[in-house]
């Protein structure tokens, strides 16, 4: 937890604040118990008006310095803990966001979203707590035990074995605890983790009809979160009553005790009041130790999560160069290969091929040969495992990660699209692009004619992940995105699986009048979209099985010519 050494060198100083009016206001209250014994013993008991006034009005100011107190403590602890909350969880997305795509594959996606939102708050929440009633409660405990010892010495033995035994449970307490609330964090993630697929996935539900399905799955997972949060809520409520129980014990052996010296004249009826007063006070205090050390148990957890991101060493190096030179060849991999798991095969094996300044390279393959996977190593969500891919003779991992992205556009294989106006999401690619130049790569992606007939053009809103548009309006948006970045390289990721052979068609004719330097990665699983294609690349299982143009990879590649007779047929042969 070093991570947060950080934030107490930044909040100290309004941390220590709230605890210094903690301390006063937790004074004010020791106060009262003996001003009231003296009111009681000298005079009521002497029925002296006077004093019995003045000193009531001496317990007025006490009480109303400290209710000021306390107000000022409540808004500092507020301050502070809620500035720290944000700070913390900003920090937290920012580290996510730096770590590279086989550190974030560590963690769940709904993992990540717990440890950004509760588990940030529990940990607020036990800050918060601090300059509060978790300061507070020890502070008046101690001080009660002091000020009744004052009180009565002999009587006080009661207090000198009450409180052992109380810290012995909230020990126990404290060390049977942990274990659960750390299960109960995780099994949150899972229900969080099944609610996102769910929702990522309703449309698929509803139209395979699986509501009861995914009812039952989610109930699984919601009833082992109960269970867990049932059993850990159950060890701790046992020590609370138990810890309430022999402090109200304690509190019968003080008025047993008392009324007896009392009635033997060796003690005054208010020094009884104080004392029992004192007692309430310890009860009070005891309590709010054991919530504390449960807040303190949560909040453990969830801080040893939001450590495990923050040690979380980025497997990537960011590289510095910033600057490349002009050369014609514009990308090559040399005897690249690459594995998600250095323990298993490699999923890319001896790829090797340059792609040279406004050239087109087309890939295809059947699923699952590596087309993507491949891609994703150029902008570096991934490095390869052996072997260099380089941009204008330079390797990419020399290359800063920002530099070598602007140089980069990428069309995924899933268009993915942000809620917002589709002129916010144009401009992802260029924020600083004007209309003009939107228009016209909205036209080339085919997508100018369907924008101007929606409602309100550019301006419309569209759902988180473009609900209220088809697929092939959403890929025709995103290839809309990536021109508008006026990148070196492009690459399109099977973005026109969603298109029509029409619209996909005139979408290259238009790439190649827009851009004519630009050079581009055209990944497809339609032999049509890759065989005008300068050059062609056939994957499968890893492996290049053959690169070249059409004409030569029909007459020299077996595995091309069976995906094109699969899908054209033989009379186009």
């Amino acid at each position: 937890m070093s991570y947060l050494k950080t934030y107490v060198y930044k909040y100290w100083k309004g941390f220590f604040t709230a605890v210094f009016f903690v301390t006063l206001e937790a004074l004010c209250d020791l106060m009262q118990p003996t001003i009231m014994s003296k009111i009681v013993d000298k005079g009521v008991a002497s029925r002296n008006l006077n004093y019995v006034l003045e000193l009531g009005g001496v317990m007025l100011l006490v009480t109303a310095f400290g209710a000021v107190a306390a107000s000022i403590r409540n808004v500092m602890a507020s301050n502070v803990s809620q500035k720290f909350g944000a700070e913390l969880r900003s920090d937290l997305f920012k580290k996510i966001q730096n770590l590279s795509f086989e550190n974030i594959d560590k963690f769940e996606g709904a993992s990540l979203v717990t440890r950004l939102t509760n588990d940030v708050t529990q940990v607020q929440n036990f800050v918060n707590g601090l300059m509060r009633i978790f300061v507070k409660a020890p502070l008046v405990g101690l001080g009660s035990i002091i000020m009744a010892t004052r009180l009565n010495l002999r009587l006080s033995i009661i207090l000198f074995v009450i409180v052992p035994v109380v810290g012995v449970l909230i020990y126990v307490n404290m060390k049977f605890a942990y274990p659960y609330f750390v299960k109960m964090q995780k099994t949150l993630d899972n229900v969080n983790s099944t609610m996102r697929e769910y929702l990522s996935g309703v449309r698929v539900v509803k139209a395979f009809n699986r509501f009861d399905y995914e009812v039952e799955r989610f109930q699984i997972k919601n009833d082992e979160f109960t269970q867990t949060s049932t059993i850990a809520m159950k060890v701790t409520s046992v020590f609370t009553p138990a810890i309430a129980l022999i402090v109200n014990l304690g509190i019968v052996m003080v008025l047993w005790i008392g009324g007896i010296k009392v009635n033997k004249g060796n003690m005054h009826v208010g020094e009884i009041i104080a004392f029992t007063n004192y007692m309430t006070q310890i009860l009070f205090s005891l309590m709010m130790v054991t919530n504390v050390f449960t807040m303190f148990v949560r909040a453990k957890a969830s801080s040893q999560r939001i450590g495990e991101v923050f040690l979380e060493e980025n497997s990537m190096m960011n590289g510095k160069e910033l600057t490349i030179p002009s050369e014609k060849e514009t990308l090559e991999f040399e005897d690249v290969y690459f594995s998600y798991n250095k323990d298993k095969e490699p999923v890319l094996k001896d790829i090797s091929f340059r792609l040279d300044r406004g050239e087109t390279i087309g890939v295809i393959g059947s699923t699952g040969s590596g087309k993507s996977t491949l891609v994703n190593l150029i902008p570096r969500f991934y490095d390869c495992t052996n072997g260099r891919i380089k941009i204008h003779g330079m390797d990419v991992k020399d290359l800063n990660f920002k530099y070598l992205r602007d140089k980069v556009a990428v069309v995924p294989q899933k268009a993915l699209l942000f809620s917002g106006t589709i002129m916010e999401n144009l401009k992802w690619g260029n924020e600083k692009a004007n209309f003009e130049e939107v228009k016209e790569a909205s036209k080339i992606a085919m997508a100018h004619d369907f924008i101007e007939k929606l409602p309100e053009g550019y301006e419309t809103k569209i759902g988180q992940g473009g609900v209220n548009l088809s697929g092939g309006q959403k890929q025709r948006v995103s290839i809309a995105r990536a021109l508008l970045k006026r990148s070196e390289i492009l690459i399109l990721d099977d973005s026109t699986s969603a298109v029509d052979t029409d619209t996909e068609v005139q979408i290259r004719e238009g790439l190649k009048k827009y851009a004519k330097d630009l050079s581009c990665i055209l990944i497809a699983q339609r032999i049509t979209s890759v065989m005008n294609a300068d050059k062609i690349i056939v994957l499968d299982n890893g492996q290049i099985k053959g690169i070249g143009k059409h004409e030569e990879l029909l007459k020299n590649c077996s595995i091309y010519k069976d995906i094109f007779l699969s899908q054209i047929g033989k009379e186009m042969m």
